[in-house]
């Protein structure tokens, strides 16, 4: 990291968001401006994600979520898909290695009955030896936002049916508790690399009140500096939430 990522990193670190998530995209189209398959740009990607994850932790940032694939993301071609995955599979072997150097406590977003046994047990593993630390990782995997609205209607509506709850009993806070996201705040800075100005279906509840950060900026390419310019910019944000700036 450079001078002026470190002095800016020191000038931030009593003010840094306390949840921070990015849409990781333009992998695709970071290998492509280089001529290499898409598969390359995911691993350039991946890396990106280890390093920004690290450095949020440092600088003092208690919850990091990223998008890592979609529910929309199974249309795309096999090889890319189950490279993906592999990639997936790889970090967390070596996150459930380094996990007491870390100490970063992985979360899972997402309906994980689609993955392979293997990558399922690891995501599990990796849950469990990490639930005591502080400093939260959520990683979205096979997560729709749509779609985790939808699943925690049904538990709510599946609730009513079985005399447990009534409709009227319904508020915004238990209904939060039937989302992924249980028990995590929500962000207050969502960031979105490579030239895309829309949320694609991430964190549609959660997002109420987040500032969004929009840069050109492939995520492969996206670095330390990059980061601190978002929350720079999120800090000259005036966050009202409805109300009227006294």
């Amino acid at each position: 990291m450079g001078l002026f990522a470190k002095q800016k990193a020191e000038q931030q670190a009593l003010s840094v968001p306390q949840h921070i998530a990015i849409i990781m995209d333009g992998n695709g189209r970071w290998a492509q401006k280089r001529g290499l398959p898409r598969t390359a740009g995911h691993a350039a990607g991946c890396e990106t994600f280890r390093r920004i994850s690290n450095y949020c932790r440092e600088i003092g940032v208690k919850y990091f979520t990223v998008y890592a694939f979609s529910t929309e993301n199974w249309k795309r071609s096999q090889e890319e898909v189950s490279a993906i995955m592999n990639l997936m599979e790889q970090y967390l072997r070596e996150a459930i290695r380094d996990m007491q150097k870390n100490r970063v406590k992985i979360c899972f977003f997402g309906d994980l009955s689609r993955l392979s046994p293997e990558l399922r047990a690891l995501a599990e593993d990796a849950v469990n030896q990490s639930h005591d630390f502080e400093i939260q990782a959520n990683i979205c995997l096979n997560y729709g936002g749509r779609d985790e609205i939808v699943r925690a209607a049904r538990v709510f509506a599946q609730e009513c049916a079985d005399g447990k709850r009534k409709p009227e009993e319904l508020t915004e806070e238990l209904f939060s508790q039937n989302l992924y996201s249980a028990g995590v705040p929500d962000p207050d800075l969502i960031i979105r690399p490579s030239g895309e100005v829309r949320i694609s279906n991430f964190l549609l509840w959660q997002s109420a009140y987040a500032e969004y950060y929009f840069t050109d900026v492939l995520w492969p390419d996206f670095d330390e500096a990059e980061l601190l310019r978002a929350i720079e910019s999120y800090h000259g944000r005036s966050r009202r939430f409805g109300g009227v700036k006294k």
